[in-house]
C-alpha cells in the first residue's frame, strides 16, 4: 500500500509526439488531397528517433517523423508513410488529413501537479508503469503488520506427520498465512497449540507482544472446553467484543483486542475461517496498512441461480458457487454448503450472500462476490 500521495511530476508523455511512421505537416495543406490528384508538398527534413525536433514546419512542407517521435514545431497532424508518395525532394499527400490525426497531445495521459495515485491505493501491474513514466524509481509505502497464526486442537497435526487415530492435519494455518500474505500481511505461522488453558493463554501472549494482529483457529465455539475465549478474555481489557456471529458458515467466532492488537478466533473448520477472514480480518488488515476505505474488498458480477437456494435461518448465508457460462448469460452453480468442504472453495469462483432465511429461485439473478 502506498503510505503518501503520488502528485505527477511531468506531463505524460511529456511532448507531442505521432502515433505512426509518417509525415508531419499542416493538416490545412492537404484539404484539397485526393488519390486523383495528390497535394506535393516539400521534403523538409526528420525528427531522430529519442531526439528533439530541429526541423519546423512551415506552410507548403512535411518532416519525416517515426512512431512516438517528436512533433516538430509548426505540424498539427502526421499522415501515415503509406498514404504517400515520397521523390528526395518531395512528399506527394494522397488524401487529406484532419487536425490533430495520428498526433498524441502532451499530457494527454497525465498533467503535472495531478494527483497521480493515492494514499491507501495497493500497487497494481499498470500503477507500476505509470510510476516508471514519471521517472519514479522508489516509492514509499507502508510496512506490511505482522499477523500470528495459531491453531488449537489436541486431534490437529502438522501437515507432513502421519495422522493417527483421531487425527486431522492443520489445514487452517496454511491456508491462513496465503490469505494474509494476499492481503498484504506478513503471516507468521507459529504452530499448533494444544487444548489447554494455560497453553493457549502463553502463546496469546507472546504473540501480541511482537505483532500487530494475531489470528487463532479453532476451540472457540460456545461450550465447556471454550479455551480460546477464555484465554483472550485473560490478556486484557478492552477483551472480547463479539463471541458468535449470525453468520455460516463462522458462527463460533471471537473478535478481541489485547491493547492495541487485534485477535481474532477463527473456527476450527477451514471453510468458516476463511470466510471470517474474509469478513472481518481482512478489513482489519486493510486498516492497519492504511487502504483507502472507498476501495472494497470485493469485486462482483452478476448472475443467475443454476439452481433453488435456500438460506439458513437466522444467519446470513455465504453460499459458495461456480460460474457457468450458458449462451449469452453467467449462471452460478451452488457448491456444497458443509463448513468442512474445502474443495467447496478450490472450485468456486464466488459466493452468493444470502439475507436470514432467503431463499433465490431458480433463474433469478444473483450478485456473486469473486473469490480469491
Amino acid at each position: 500500500m502506498l503510505a503518501a500521495d503520488l502528485v505527477a511530476l511531468t506531463d505524460q508523455p511529456p511532448f507531442a509526439r505521432s502515433a505512426v511512421d509518417g509525415w508531419a505537416l499542416r493538416a490545412a495543406d492537404t484539404a484539397a488531397a485526393s488519390a486523383a490528384a495528390p497535394v506535393v508538398l516539400r521534403a523538409a527534413g526528420a525528427v531522430p528517433m529519442g531526439a528533439a525536433a530541429t526541423a519546423t514546419v512551415v506552410p507548403g512542407t512535411a518532416v519525416r517523423v517515426p512512431t512516438g517521435g517528436m512533433l516538430p514545431p509548426g505540424a498539427d497532424a502526421v499522415v501515415m508513410q503509406e498514404e504517400v508518395e515520397i521523390t528526395s525532394e518531395t512528399v506527394a499527400v494522397r488524401r487529406s488529413v484532419r487536425a490533430g490525426e495520428n498526433v498524441v497531445d502532451r499530457g494527454i495521459d497525465v498533467r503535472a501537479g495531478e494527483t497521480l495515485l493515492s494514499r491507501g491505493r495497493r500497487l497494481r501491474p499498470a500503477d507500476l508503469g505509470v510510476l516508471a513514466g514519471q521517472g519514479v524509481a522508489r516509492v514509499q509505502v507502508t510496512r506490511p503488520p505482522g499477523v500470528a497464526i495459531l491453531a488449537t486442537g489436541d486431534e490437529v497435526v502438522p501437515p507432513g506427520v502421519r495422522l493417527g487415530p483421531g487425527q486431522v492435519h492443520d489445514m487452517n494455518s496454511a491456508a491462513l498465512a496465503g490469505a494474509v500474505r494476499a492481503a498484504g500481511g506478513l503471516p507468521t505461522v507459529l504452530g499448533i497449540v494444544p487444548d489447554e488453558r494455560t497453553a493457549v493463554e502463553d502463546a496469546l501472549r507472546d504473540a501480541t507482544a511482537i505483532h500487530e494482529m494475531v489470528l487463532i483457529s479453532g476451540g472457540s465455539s460456545v461450550g465447556e472446553r471454550d479455551v480460546v475465549a477464555e484465554a483472550i478474555e485473560a490478556l486484557g481489557p478492552p477483551g472480547i467484543l463479539v463471541h458468535g456471529v449470525a453468520v455460516r458458515p463462522g458462527k463460533p467466532t471471537v473478535l478481541a483486542a489485547a491493547g492495541g492488537v487485534p485477535v481474532i478466533g477463527l473456527p476450527g473448520n477451514p471453510v468458516s475461517a476463511l470466510v471470517i477472514f474474509e469478513l472481518f480480518a481482512r478489513p482489519v488488515l486493510d486498516r492497519l496498512l492504511g487502504a483507502d476505505p472507498r476501495t472494497g474488498p470485493w469485486r462482483t458480477v452478476r448472475a443467475r441461480a443454476a439452481t433453488a437456494i435456500e438460506g439458513a435461518k437466522g444467519r446470513e448465508d455465504y453460499r459458495r458457487v461456480r460460474l457457468e457460462a450458458r449462451g449469452t448469460e453467467v449462471w452460478a452453480v451452488a457448491l456444497p454448503a458443509g463448513s468442512l468442504v474445502l474443495t467447496s472453495l478450490v472450485r468456486a469462483d464466488g459466493i452468493v450472500v444470502l439475507a436470514p432465511g432467503a431463499r433465490v429461485a431458480e433463474g433469478d439473478e444473483v450478485e456473486v462476490r469473486l473469490w480469491g
